[in-house]
């Protein structure tokens, strides 16, 4: 069903990207042809305006209405830059033998040389043929409508796809924002439930210390009901800021290799490497703990409960490390990718909260960093913590 669910947003995703994609592409290809058809529609008026020109010209009796004809022309064009030159191609001043040119370039004669020749780089200008050899050029450029609209698709494509992008961000923030409320009320729901009866064996550990005090079994499981009293603790800090009140770290990862060596298989080689010099640094020793037992039996279960399990505890490059290295079965290059992010595990039976609170708890309360500093598959992984020295 998870896997499902998996493919199912999967696909969601992708049919959402494709459906923005096709809006996108459509209105580009709209617009554009829109743009196009405008261009021609224009090119074909000032077709129409040279045509009326030749004919005013050629006439040698014109009727009135045809001499009417130029002006109607002339004034349909309304927003269609056009001007007007002899054979020289200097331009006609008469007026009406330009349209839609801005006075102050009219005027300047540099301007106006600067516009023709831009004009003459997008159109090749239409060329009045006269008997008398006297020929006309009709200079013309995009309407102002038409300028704006060949930028429109691409604005409205980078608006859209810049809402899609938002949108994305904001839901994947949102699910994050769940997801952290969601570990962090399970955390804190489980260290609730285990301190009820925690309380109860408390009290029955305290009644069989007084009937044997030095029974080994009494001690041993007085051991092990301190440490569910370590773990309800944990869960209860998850979601909350936690205080770094301790500092010598090498006895708190110390403490934890000691607790562990004795709860883990025999087949298991398992060595603490510490520093020569004691490293201090504040830190919340529940939590550092914590992370520290849950790598490591991640680790003991990625070797099916043997092989070589190390834990280095060092200082380099202002960086204090911890280092917790397996000989399991490594981890492929999408599994470093995805193991810290909450729900997921390589466990048939796994929930994928440990490593995802681990990273939280070093990151977010302890400002350092933690990730998979070496994997092969068949050899085993390395995971890595750092702190700041300073």
């Amino acid at each position: 069903m998870l896997n499902f669910s998996k493919l199912l947003s999967k696909i969601n995703r992708w049919f959402i990207f494709l459906v923005m994609t096709t809006i996108v592409v459509g209105i580009v290809v709209s617009t554009t042809l829109l743009v196009n058809y405008l261009r021609k529609e224009e090119i074909k008026r000032i077709n129409l305006l040279s045509k009326s020109i030749k004919i005013q010209k050629e006439l040698t009796s014109p009727d009135p209405a045809i001499l009417d004809l130029l002006p109607e022309i002339l004034n349909i064009n309304s927003n269609i830059p056009v001007i007007v030159t002899d054979k020289n191609k200097v331009p006609i001043p008469n007026e009406g033998y330009h349209r839609n040119i801005p006075d102050a370039v009219w005027n300047n004669p540099t301007k106006l040389k600067n516009l023709m020749q831009k004009m003459e780089n997008s159109y090749r200008p239409f060329e009045i043929e006269f008997p008398d050899g006297n020929n006309q050029f009709v200079y013309y450029d995009n309407s102002a409508l038409l300028n704006n609209l060949r930028y429109t698709p691409y604005i409205l494509g980078l608006i859209i796809l810049g809402y899609f992008l938002f949108s994305f961000w904001f839901m994947r923030t949102l699910k994050k924002t769940d997801e952290g409320f969601l570990w962090a009320g399970l955390a804190k729901e489980t260290a609730h439930q285990i301190g009820t009866p925690l309380s109860s064996m408390i009290g029955w550990i305290e009644v069989m210390k007084l009937e044997n005090p030095q029974s080994e079994g009494v001690l041993e499981i007085e051991k092990d009901i301190n440490r569910l009293r370590t773990i309800s603790e944990r869960f209860s800090k998850i979601g909350s800021i936690p205080e770094l009140n301790d500092t010598n770290l090498s006895e708190t990862v110390f403490q934890n290799y000691e607790y562990l060596k004795k709860r883990i298989s025999t087949k298991v080689k398992f060595q603490l490497h510490l520093s020569k010099e004691e490293l201090w640094i504040n830190h919340n020793k529940i939590l550092i703990s914590w992370v520290i037992e849950n790598l490591v039996k991640n680790a003991v279960d990625a070797m099916k409960g043997s092989g070589n399990l190390d834990i280095y505890l060092y200082e380099k490059s202002e960086n204090i490390i911890i280092d917790i290295k397996d000989t399991g079965c490594g981890m492929t290059k999408k599994q470093t990718r995805n193991v810290f992010k909450p729900g997921f595990s390589t466990k048939k039976r796994g929930w994928g909260l440990g490593l995802s609170l681990a990273k939280r708890v070093i990151e977010e309360y302890h400002k350092g960093e933690i990730k998979i500093h070496q994997s092969e598959m068949g050899k085993g992984t390395t995971f890595r913590i750092l702190l700041k020295a300073k």
